[in-house]
């Protein structure tokens, strides 16, 4: 059976060749971004299918819906998961940005610190609005 390294060396681009061997977690976080990018497309979809497609599409949005859509624990943990690897994913890709074009190792730094405080702080907020949501206020 083919590890994940084995994948990523096959599957890598060509433009990523080069003599040192990529560490554990960078092969690691390759294979995440294929997946978590897989999954998001899934989710996606039905997240728009559910808003814009079903009933009367967009119109029905209101804080009413919201609140019975999140009255229910499964449409919490779906936007929920959506939120975490939507997250997880925008942010990956930006570190690799950062480190593929950003060449001062003080601005890189910077940089990436900047980006991950902006991650968690989304992070923390999009999950205190799920977890603390009051639908009894419609």
């Amino acid at each position: 059976m083919a590890t994940v390294e084995d994948i990523y060396r096959k599957h890598k681009p060509k433009a990523f060749e080069a003599s040192r061997r990529p560490s554990r977690t960078e092969v690691w976080w390759w294979f995440f971004m294929r997946i978590s990018g897989l999954i998001l497309l899934f989710l996606v979809l039905i997240h728009l299918y559910v808003i814009h497609l079903v009933g009367e599409g967009v119109d029905r949005v209101d804080f009413a819906f919201v609140a019975e859509r999140w009255d229910n624990v499964g449409w919490k943990t779906f936007d929920w998961v959506m939120l975490v690897l939507s997250l997880m994913h925008g942010t990956n890709g930006m570190r690799i940005i950062t480190e593929d074009y950003v060449r001062k190792p003080g601005l890189r730094t910077t940089l990436k610190g900047l980006l991950y405080t902006t991650a968690g702080i989304l992070l923390i907020m999009g999950t205190a609005v799920l977890v603390t949501f009051d639908g009894s206020a419609a």
